[in-house]
């Protein structure tokens, strides 16, 4: 790998135009916007009779042609998705209910508040909602939806996300587009709709490929526009936009500015259309390095290059994504899954780090803000200069870059059938999803299945108990097999809905093998469709079965006996009381501190932890979906183990009803790490972490002291080569002391620029929920 140039990594700031630009992003007050929702809603009317895949493509050509563009004085990068930055974006269509129950509250909602006008109000109310009523795709998926299923989703063990939005998670193939070119992507189209004229979509793809080579001719047009009333300096920044933008429209990128700006306006357009967050940008540090070599090779500045990619950074913070109070609860603080990958192998294997790697890792330090979600692939010969970097990055504290290991992550892909080079190639969607760039379509985000919940109906069921341990495993076992099954159902009717009511045409041209086989993504197109199901909930089932089995049925697991905490009598009577009965604190502070809990390397209960995980795991691989494709699991919570807790009483793990789950997906329950992180590491690693294909989350909190100082960054370092060893598939870290963290809850004025580790995200400290900024203060601090 090449040395970094120190004057690509210079001093971290933004420039003043830059600082201007993020000022003004974070000033401007969060509103709904409805001018999609218009442009699209005109557009539909006008098309019925039409198949529904043609009706998308022209609604979202619609909507290209007809929203106002937005082009302000500090922008080297153009294209923006709404009128002012932050706005909400709501997408009736797929669902008029949620955003019909909640106009009124939107402002003073607790997660994720926006303004409205009472102009805006009535012209959903009036016009937008009724017109919607019975055509959203939330329609097509109740419609369909088998009685079954419903009744199990109301037992809150899964709930099928994805019902009311559109669908992401998903990377398209950002080398094939820079290399070639929207022109020829358009070519392909009109030679496969030529060969095929009665195929719908293949319609629909040149419709998307026109209207999208129109859009970037509508921006070159307004930049010129700009021009005469601008200064010199101004005047020629401008001359150059439009002249990249009169390129990019079908051609080629040349170098990093063409790049940068081709890769924007695709996700603007991407999300004009689909309106969905994860509409990830992939392994960037790759696909990027020939055009910032031929940017370098041309004598662009290093300072100008730097400045180019804060700009994209600041852009990619305009976008962010409007959820029901219920979603916002699961996916708090505005997180849109702009996921953004440096490191990692080549197709053959071999380390593929470059310059620019470390330059998009270092520019964080200048921008400090959530997006991109920027993510690093780790392997046991990745180099120092790389590693340093990232673990320099950390300790700023935003909870950057996140960390995902070739070691397991790449043999996960293997073991599912996915080619080698695909397998290496993998980036990452969203929060911690994994993905292949171009050619998966994954539904990663479709359900989260709550084992917690299906041990409390396990128990329900039994009042009586269970005369061994195998009696309850076996039981369990059956509860969760039995649910998986009826989950598999519930993805597979979500699946369905947007085939039927909204398709991607303009995502599928850029993603392999679509354009081939004549499908849109939502038919099965891409060469590879899993389907991604959550396991969520391990650390609190194993401290509640290693109670039961050892501190009820007195089995120590290796066949022994030991004397018993209760009974099942005592044991039931003290949760369905909460713990508050005469005597029921007492047992549980004895459980709490004399059993031993998952995330200290006690065998006995990581081994609980393994065993269900990958029973989960099992069952979920046994289900084929409806694109052809096999579900796979994952292991992440996002922040919905606030809501997943409260969907649950109390636990014999000695767990309160109602309270959180343990954060992350495989991170142990707040405040019962009390070894150490290397034991934790040790706990995850016992878990057979390559079934999890879909991606795990492992949250680790350190005290910024205890990274201070190069002897602080040499530990980091360490520690990440320890977690790579060992087979884990995540690591993410806040680095940020707990008394900062008080006071930014308390005086929030004082730190609105606080970002931190959410779950598989960061956003700022001050726009949670009080419930999710005290889960992050109360994780475990560590030291190493």
């Amino acid at each position: 790998m090449p040395a970094p140039q120190t004057c690509l990594r210079g001093e971290p700031m933004l420039t003043d135009r830059m600082q201007a630009m993020k000022d003004k992003i974070f000033s401007t007050p969060r509103v709904v916007s409805l001018e999609r929702a218009r442009l699209y809603t005109q557009s539909w009317r006008q098309t019925e009779g039409q198949p529904v895949v043609v009706r998308r493509a022209r609604a979202v050509a619609s909507v290209l042609a007809g929203h106002r563009i937005v082009i302000d004085d500090t922008d080297l990068i153009v294209g923006n998705r709404s009128e002012t930055p932050r706005a909400g974006v709501v997408s009736p269509e797929m669902s008029p209910y949620w955003i019909a129950e909640e106009l009124d509250a939107f402002p003073t909602r607790p997660q994720d508040p926006f303004d409205i006008s009472e102009r805006d109000k009535a012209e959903l109310r009036e016009e937008l909602l009724p017109y919607w009523s019975g055509r959203s795709l939330n329609d097509w998926y109740r419609a369909h939806l088998d009685a079954d299923v419903a009744a199990a989703e109301a037992d809150k063990v899964f709930s099928v996300a994805q019902t009311d939005k559109g669908q992401g998670h998903i990377i398209c193939d950002f080398g094939l587009l820079l290399g070639q070119g929207y022109g020829a992507v358009l070519e392909r189209a009109r030679a496969r709709a030529a060969a095929e004229p009665g195929n719908a979509f293949l319609t629909a793809a040149v419709i998307s490929l026109e209207a999208m080579v129109a859009y970037v001719g509508r921006y070159e047009r307004a930049v010129r526009e700009l021009i005469l009333g601008s200064t010199p300096e101004r005047a020629a920044e401008l001359e150059r936009i439009a002249g990249i933008l009169a390129h990019i429209a079908t051609e080629p990128a040349r170098d990093l500015y063409d790049a940068i700006q081709l890769v924007w306006l695709t996700e603007v357009a991407l999300m004009h259309e689909s309106n969905a967050s994860s509409l990830s940008l992939g392994r960037a540090d790759q696909y990027l390095w020939p055009y910032f070599e031929a940017s370098m090779a041309a004598g662009e500045s290093p300072e100008a290059i730097r400045e180019l990619i804060q700009c994209f950074y600041l852009k990619l913070n305009t976008i962010i994504a409007v959820r029901s109070t219920e979603s916002a609860r699961f996916f708090a603080g505005f997180p849109i899954g702009f996921n953004l990958v440096v490191g990692g192998v080549d197709e053959t294997g071999a380390d593929a780090t470059n310059e620019l790697s470390l330059l998009l890792l270092d520019v964080q330090r200048d921008t400090r803000l959530p997006q991109p979600n920027l993510s690093m692939r780790v392997h046991a010969h990745t180099p120092d200069a790389l590693l340093r970097e990232a673990c320099e990055i950390v300790r700023l504290g935003d909870g950057l870059p996140q960390m995902f290991n070739d070691e397991v992550n790449i043999p996960a892909f293997e073991n599912r059938g996915i080619a080698p080079a695909d397998a290496r190639d993998y980036a990452v969607v969203g929060c911690v999803e994994l993905s292949i760039p171009g050619r998966m379509y994954g539904l990663h985000d479709i359900s989260m299945f709550n084992m917690v919940r299906c041990l409390e109906l396990t128990l329900d069921a039994h009042p009586e108990g269970f005369a061994s341990y195998g009696e309850l495993e076996r039981a369990l076992e059956d509860t969760i097999a039995r649910y998986v099954g009826l989950m598999a159902r519930g993805c597979d009717t979500c699946d369905l809905a947007p085939r039927m009511t909204s398709p991607t045409p303009l995502l599928s041209c850029l993603v392999s093998d679509c354009l081939a086989r004549g499908l849109d993504v939502t038919q099965g197109g891409a060469r590879y469709n899993p389907s991604g199901v959550q396991g969520v909930g391990t650390a609190n089932l194993a401290d509640s079965l290693v109670t039961l089995r050892r501190g009820v049925l007195g089995d120590d697991g290796r066949g022994g006996h030991v004397t018993p905490l209760a009974s099942w009598e005592r044991l039931k009577g003290a949760l369905g009381r909460d713990w508050s009965g005469e005597g029921d604190e007492l047992l549980r502070q004895t459980i709490l501190n004399r059993m031993p809990k998952y995330g200290n390397d006690v065998d006995e209960v990581d081994l609980l932890g393994r065993h269900f995980l990958e029973f989960y795991a099992h069952e979920v691989e046994r289900y084929e979906n409806v694109r052809g494709g096999h579900f796979q699991p994952g292991s992440y919570t996002v922040s919905a183990h606030v809501p997943l807790g409260a969907a649950c009483g109390a636990t014999p793990d000695g767990r309160h009803a109602h309270e959180q789950l343990a954060d992350g997906g495989l991170s142990p329950m707040t405040g019962r790490d009390a070894h150490g992180p290397t034991a934790s590491l040790m706990s995850v690693s016992k878990l057979n972490n390559a079934l999890e294909s879909n991606g795990s989350l492992l949250n680790v909190k350190f005290s910024p002291s205890a990274l201070a100082g190069e002897a602080g960054l040499a530990k980091l370092m360490g520690y990440v080569r320890a977690f790579s060893r060992l087979g884990i598939q995540h690591i993410q870290f806040n680095v940020v002391d707990r008394a900062t963290l008080i006071d930014a809850q308390e005086h929030p004025e004082r730190h609105r620029d606080l970002v931190v580790r959410v779950a598989g995200y960061s956003a700022l400290f001050v726009e949670l929920s009080r419930t999710l900024q005290d889960d992050i203060i109360n994780r475990t601090e560590h030291v190493l």
